[in-house]
Parts: C-alpha cells; structure tokens; sequence
C-alpha cells in the first residue's frame, strides 16, 4: 500500500465515526478502563455494538485521536510490511491516542500494538474472535491488555431503547427478539441472517480453511434449535455430517471464538469428570436463535434459561450446572473455587414439575451447604420455606435489571 492511501482511508473513516449516531449509551462504558500502560480490548460478537461503544469512549477522551478500521474493503491488501507506513502516518498526526477497529485481521498486529505500548501511546481495540484477542495478547503482551467483553443489548439496555417498562410483555418481547441494535431498528429478520452466515463464511470456513462449509451450518444450526440443551460433541458426527468426533470439537471452538456459543461445564471437584461430562450450550443472544432455528412454544423454558445464562455472564459469573443422583440444578455460581448460589429456571412452575424443579435446586443447596436458592420464571413471585432452606421465586423481569 502507499501511504497517501493510508493517510485518505483513516481520515475518510475518522470523518465518518465522528459524523454517526453515538447511539443509547452502553452499560459496558462505565467499565471501560481509562489507562495508557495497558491496551484495552473490547471484544464480542459481530455487530454487537463494538465500534458504538468505542464511539461513546472516545468522546470522553480529551485530546486528539487516530481511529482505524481495519475491515474497510480498501485495506484488503494491508499486510504486515504496511504497520510501517500506518506508523508514519500517525507519527505525522501528533497524537497519542489510538483506537483500531477489528485489527486482529492482519498478521503481526500484537506486535504492533506492543510497540505503541512502549511508545507510550493509549491503545484501544475491538475484536470478534475470542482465541486471537485472549491467546495472542497473552503471549506477546505479558499482561499489558485488559479485556471487556460486549454482548448484544441486555434486557435492561432492550427496554430503554424500546422505551419500555419491566413486565412480563416487555420479557417476552425481549426473548423474540434479542438484543443485537441494528435488527431493534429495523425489525428485519434477513439482518440476523445474514450477521449469522457472515460469521459462519468469513470467520470460520475462510479464517480455519473448513472445506465443507454445509457441515458447520448444519451443527450450527443445531445447536441454536437445542440452545440450553445438553450435548456431546462424539453424539454429533452425524447431526454436522462428518466422521470424527474431534472435528465436531473444532468446530464447537471455531463457534466459541466467534462468541457465537458458550459452553458449561459441570459442576465437579474433578477436572477429569468435569470433561467427560456432557456440556450445556448457549447462544449469545435470542434473536439469532430466532433466526437460525424453527422453536415451538414449548421452547420457552429453553429460551428463559439463555437468557439466563447471558446475563450472568454478562456480569461475569463463573457458572456450571448440577446433576447428582438424577437431580438437576441449571446453575452454579462459583467465586473463589466455592459454590456461592444456586439458580434454578423454568418458564412456569407447575402441578407437573415443581417437585423436579425444587428438589433439583435443594438438592444443590444441601450439596453447597447454601440455605438460599431462587427459581428464576417468567412471571412468577414468591417464598418456600422448606426445612432450614429458603427458596425464592423471581419473575425474570425483575432478576435481570438487579
């Protein structure tokens, strides 16, 4: 590239950021950390709301910037060699402060986000691919980054940007409709479509060389229709089409990274238990299981506990499920390796399944010596008291804006 080229494209794309919508100010930005020894990362799925949150950041910067995207069209050819020429040009600018949009694009980034570093340079990044953000800056930076995850809206977010209030419709809505900010807008279902095959083509089969493209849509797919679910990676050969149980493995990585799934482990004081154990997976938001996948009604207990799942990790809670001796508790939360609370959810309890859904959570509680649980439903409120235990039954609505 010449460096004219890199000098018109970062002012063209500084002109454009400063001209956009700051948009509803994100939860995430009173968490952003204002520092120039460490780079602060910003990472998520795509089309999450990065490049708003990092838009909202740099208005309360005082002082001058350098803003780059490195996903324009016009950067296609940007290669390594190319950092020297980007360096001149923001050498020329004077400023000291740096945000670069989806850098890790291009080969040797890390490297030179070290040098801005030592250069004294505040540097703020986002990126959509977990594995390149956590293991590249872990070994080129020695602990010179902090990370902040960003999700889709939360529900608190949703209803302040619907202007609505907490209820049981308002939670419904939320659930139908996810949080991703572009889709809220417009209402198009084709935007979620879309978002997923961009992640599927460009971020897995393109970045990992996957040759049979067919094969990742139809695991993916399948794990959005059983969101919530137990699964195991060796029962899923036949569901993708594949051969081997290790390629449904990396598969399952190339969706972690893609902040596409998460996975829970569960709950075991034995590492080696813990990984033979089937796991629980999720999806980051509920729009785009509404988009990849055809639920019934009856799904909505699957959907209530995403839901769940998001938000807990939203506020980075370390979880596992419970299963012993056929009793299930759908969360654990552990801090500083001590089971701290159990949470179990369904839609609605019932004649036909409070006496699994409790006996699940007080089974955990007794297990964790915990004399609290709560059951997380859709529109239910109120209080067990059985034996020495206290059970607490929350509408979602409520539990999510704590």
């Amino acid at each position: 590239m010449k460096r004219s080229e890199i000098e018109t494209i970062a002012s063209e794309q500084k002109e454009r950021l400063l001209a956009s919508d700051s948009g509803m100010i994100r939860e995430a930005l009173a968490s952003l950390t204002d520092t120039s020894t460490h780079a602060l990362i910003i990472s998520g799925i795509r089309r999450c709301g990065k490049s708003t949150l990092l838009h909202q950041y740099l208005l309360k910067q005082s002082g001058e910037f350098f803003y780059f995207h490195f996903e324009d069209i016009r950067l296609y050819n940007f290669q390594t060699n190319d950092f020297k020429l980007l360096d001149t040009v923001i050498n020329n600018s004077g400023v000291k402060i740096l945000f670069f949009d989806e850098i890790q694009s291009v080969k040797g980034w890390e490297l030179f986000v070290r040098q801005k570093l030592d250069a004294h340079f505040k540097v703020v990044i986002t990126g959509s691919n977990a594995s390149l953000l956590s293991r590249e800056f872990g070994t080129k930076l020695t602990g010179r980054h902090i990370t902040k995850e960003l999700f889709p809206f939360s529900y608190r977010e949703f209803i302040n940007f619907k202007r609505l209030k907490p209820s049981f419709d308002s939670l419904v809505a939320y659930m139908q409709n996810g949080g991703f900010p572009e889709f809220l807008q417009h209402g198009n279902i084709d935007t979620l479509k879309m978002l997923i095959d961009d992640i599927v083509y460009r971020d897995i089969v393109v970045r990992h060389s996957v040759k049979d493209a067919s094969s990742v849509k139809r695991l993916l797919s399948y794990l959005l229709y059983n969101a919530a679910n137990l699964t195991s990676p060796s029962k899923l050969t036949s569901v993708a089409g594949v051969k081997s149980s290790t390629t449904v493995l990396e598969y399952f990585s190339y969706f972690e990274d893609a902040y596409l799934i998460a996975q829970m482990h569960k709950f075991s004081y034995s590492a080696k238990a813990q990984a033979l154990a089937p796991k629980k997976i999720y999806v980051c938001d509920a729009g785009l299981i509404r988009a990849g996948a055809v639920l019934p009604s009856e799904n909505y207990g699957y959907f209530l506990e995403n839901m769940v799942f998001i938000h807990l990790r939203r506020k980075q809670e370390t979880m596992y499920y419970y299963n012993d001796h056929d009793k299930e508790c759908d969360f654990v939360i552990v801090r500083h390796n001590k089971p701290i609370a159990a949470i179990q959810v369904c839609w609605e309890l019932t004649s036909d399944n409070e006496e699994r859904e409790i006996n699940g959570l007080t089974d955990a509680m007794r297990s964790f010596n915990l004399n609290k649980g709560m059951i997380v439903t859709a529109n239910q409120r109120d209080t067990l008291m059985l034996d020495d235990l206290e059970i607490s039954i929350v509408p979602a609505f409520e539990f999510f804006i704590k």
